[in-house]
């Protein structure tokens, strides 16, 4: 394979990875660019990663970002996590898909409604809350206020 062929194929690769990086409803996705990136040694991928981790929403992929960015050579720093409310007006709008189903809903109808609404929102919470998220997701959802 000559140079060009290949810089063409790297070039075609961090234009697939960085959609990827992008879509917010998908975490995982997300996480996998981010992995997939650091095996590549150019400026797009280094500032793919930058980006992803100076601005992911899941620390999960803020995480990763800085272990391959580090693994590059780059000298950055661990961001915070963030805590508190990681979507602005979260309480909002769960309360809003609450309401929006009927009065003996089930917590299970509660958490597919909120997925197919605000998929970024069910996402960025999943992804940052791992194991206990449908426990968060449960509390939150039982301690909203029912329709008047």
């Amino acid at each position: 394979m000559s140079n060009s062929e290949m810089n063409t194929e790297v070039k075609d690769k961090i234009e697939e990875l960085k959609k990827s990086v992008n879509r917010t409803s998908n975490w995982r996705e997300r996480l996998d660019a981010v992995e997939e990136l650091g095996q590549l040694e150019s400026k797009e991928a280094i500032a793919l990663l930058k980006h992803s981790l100076a601005g992911d929403s899941v620390y999960k992929v803020q995480e990763a970002a800085y272990r391959n960015l580090k693994s590059l050579g780059e000298d950055v720093a661990m961001p915070k996590q963030k805590v508190g409310e990681l979507v602005k007006g979260t309480n909002k709008i769960l309360l809003r898909i609450k309401k929006s189903l009927p009065e003996n809903h089930s917590y299970e109808d509660f958490k597919e409604k909120l997925k197919k609404m605000r998929l970024d929102l069910y996402d960025t919470y999943e992804g940052n809350k791992g194991t206990e998220f449908d426990q968060w997701l449960e509390e939150n959802w039982s301690s909203l206020p029912s329709k008047k």
